[in-house]
Parts: structure tokens; C-alpha cells; sequence
């Protein structure tokens, strides 16, 4: 039998909506699923951080909510307190504080990291309770489902899902590749 792989596609394309860094417009657009309490990656932080340095204007970085609620019983609740930090402008701060802080998930550490980023975390605190920002991220979640995620991270590039080495030079390598093929 013989026939090629054809990697999954991203069904929802990033929008406006989406949590970003980097230029609106460019050659690379780098979609991550991803869980707050997942270990697989809070470990690629540091190698996704030298990604975006090292691509600079060429990428822009989108991350998108995929809480696997049955291991990881705080990611859903850490996803929307992420989801509240940015409705203050701080959303990639407080990104950062979840992943450093992985095993103090539970809602009044979430709260105290709002007070540490200086943001309303009372106004945090009521949207957790009232699950404010839930369909935020069920929405990022089921767009994951339908491009094929089941686990984080989960990586796309230019729409296409990435399956190589979960290493700095490959991702890399996939990177300019990407930014070749769209000059």
C-alpha cells in the first residue's frame, strides 16, 4: 500500500480574537493548543520563547485554549482566568505566571496572580465564578477538535499541523520553510 501523509489542517483560521504576538501580517503564523497544567507544555515555554525571538517579524504567535479537563482538572479554570487577565490587557503576562506556577491552580492562586500583575482581581475573581470567559475557550477548544488536536501541545503552521521534533532547530527549520514557501 502506498500513498502520502497529509498532516491535519486548521479549520478556523486565527482571527482578530485571537491571542497573539508578533505582526497581524507575515509570512508565518504559529498556532499553539495548549493547557495550563499540561507539563508537555509548560516545558516547550522556554523553546517557544527562542522561537519568537528568533523569527522576530517573520511570525506571528497564536495561542489558543485546549484544557484536557480529565487530567488536568485546573486547566479549564486557569484558561478562563487568562481569558479575564486579557479582557485587562494582560493576557501574555499572566500566560506566562500560569505556566511558571503549574502545580497552584486552584482559583485563589489565580486571583492572587492577578493581584500580583497589578490587574482588577476582584473582577477576575467574579468571572471565574460566574465561568464569564467558558465560552471563550470551549470555543478555542472545539475549533481544536475540529483541526484534529487531542493533545498539547499541538502545534500549527501556516495552517498545517506540525509533526516533527518538538525541539528548537526543527521547529525552527519548519518555521523558515513556512516563510520561504510564502514569499
Amino acid at each position: 500500500m502506498s500513498g502520502s501523509y497529509t498532516p491535519p489542517t486548521l479549520t478556523i483560521p486565527p482571527g482578530p480574537d485571537d491571542w497573539s504576538v508578533g505582526p497581524e501580517v507575515g509570512p508565518v503564523t504559529f498556532v499553539e493548543y495548549g493547557d495550563f497544567e499540561c507539563p508537555h507544555c509548560a516545558a516547550m515555554e522556554p523553546i517557544l520563547h527562542e522561537l519568537r525571538l528568533r523569527a522576530g517579524s517573520e511570525m506571528r504567535f497564536v495561542y489558543r485554549h485546549f484544557p484536557l479537563t480529565s487530567s488536568h482538572p485546573h486547566a479549564a479554570i486557569a484558561a478562563e482566568a487568562a481569558e479575564a487577565a486579557g479582557a485587562q490587557g494582560a493576557f501574555w503576562p499572566m500566560h506566562d505566571i500560569l505556566f511558571a506556577n503549574q502545580q497552584a491552580l486552584a482559583e485563589r492562586d489565580l486571583i492572587g496572580y492577578a493581584a500580583a500583575l497589578g490587574i482588577d482581581a476582584d473582577a477576575v475573581a467574579a468571572a471565574l465564578v460566574d465561568h464569564a470567559y467558558e465560552p471563550n475557550v470551549r470555543e478555542d477548544f472545539m475549533s481544536g477538535v475540529r483541526s484534529g488536536v487531542s493533545g498539547t501541545p499541538t502545534f500549527f503552521i501556516n495552517g498545517v499541523r506540525y509533526d516533527g521534533d518538538y525541539e528548537l532547530d526543527a521547529i525552527a527549520r519548519a518555521v523558515q520553510k513556512a516563510a520561504r514557501l510564502a514569499h
